[in-house]
């Protein structure tokens, strides 16, 4: 892993089968790839998400999602960017202003590249385009609608296994807690690419299996969750130097795979799934577990869903949206 200590302040589940995108970890066939959509793009974020088909060992077409991002400027390579054959042309002048674009060297042009192959239908719906509505769901909604619907569904989480186990990612790890009920691993998310820490992102997992989400908290929870709070931030510290304050720290709800798992973000990274009707404190968290044991349980709690969800056509059926 690149180590990221004294640099200057500079990864969920996949739809139905909920795996770690990459395939079996083989080189993707990108020039084989025949783009049929794109899924959608993000000027202010500077990625594309393309629908592409790929022909498989059988011969048969077989889809996959291709993510295409911008990577964030590197300190350390600025003047090499700026010096090293790099084409400057002009585009307008007036005055003291003028603007240009640069064409720097295909090493200094790195675009982070994300591939779930072979995707399922479910993975193209999760990165199209969709309309999005807010539901406000009850103890009682979830208990009645939510929890039937996760129990009904075939989430594979066995990529999350394979990292509990170590028999993936195993080089990955930043810290272990191996107790097996108030334990955790922290792994860099793969949505970061470790080379600069103002975006830094990582995931603690937990050992103990059985624990979906947010709404399975209780009291008895509380030492797993002071462990990762505490020694996940100890261990960014020590690794990266970003101090707790510098870190938002947080859990998903609903997440993307149904097992217990925290965010960690550099504060001033506007991450993905940190807006208010997903994102929950882990602080916050354990402060309304130590209040009440079934905080979660009662709680009515507001997440977002897309207009393809089986899970809002649910909450239509029962004319709750």
């Amino acid at each position: 892993m690149a180590e990221a200590s004294g640099a200057k302040r500079k990864r969920e589940g996949e739809g139905e089968s909920a795996e770690r995108p990459g395939g079996d970890g083989g080189s993707f066939p990108l020039a084989e790839l025949c783009v049929r959509r794109v899924l959608r793009e993000s000027a202010r974020d500077k990625t594309i998400f393309l629908h592409g088909q790929v022909n498989g060992a059988s011969g048969d077409a077989e889809d996959a999602v291709v993510i295409l991002e911008k990577t964030p400027f590197q300190e350390e390579s600025i003047p090499d960017l700026l010096k090293k054959h790099t084409k400057l042309q002009l585009q307008m002048s007036n005055d003291i202003y003028s603007t240009y674009h640069l064409y720097p060297p295909p090493q200094l042009s790195e675009i982070k590249t994300t591939v779930v192959y072979p995707a399922t239908e479910k993975h193209l719906q999760k990165y199209l385009r969709q309309e999005v509505y807010l539901i406000r769901e009850t103890g009682e909604d979830y208990k009645n609608i939510t929890l039937p619907f996760i129990q009904s569904q075939s989430f594979s989480i066995q990529w999350v296994y394979n990292i509990l186990e170590k028999k993936a990612e195993a080089d990955r790890i930043i810290h272990e807690n191996p107790d097996s009920s108030n334990g955790f691993i922290l792994i860099p998310d793969f949505k970061w690419n470790q080379k600069q820490i103002d975006d830094l992102y990582l995931i603690a997992i937990c050992h103990r299996r059985g624990i979906k989400s947010l709404r399975d908290l209780t009291s008895e929870h509380l030492p797993l969750l002071r462990n990762i709070l505490q020694e996940g931030k100890e261990a960014i510290l020590k690794r990266f130097g970003l101090v707790g304050s510098q870190l938002r720290i947080y859990l998903h709800y609903q997440p993307s795979y149904f097992h217990l798992h925290v965010h960690f973000t550099a504060l001033s990274y506007d991450a993905p799934g940190c807006s208010v009707e997903k994102a929950h404190l882990l602080s916050d968290v354990i402060d309304n577990l130590e209040l009440d044991s079934q905080y979660y349980q009662k709680r009515a709690l507001t997440f977002a869903l897309r207009a393809d969800e089986a899970l809002l056509k649910k909450f239509q059926e029962a004319g709750k949206a």
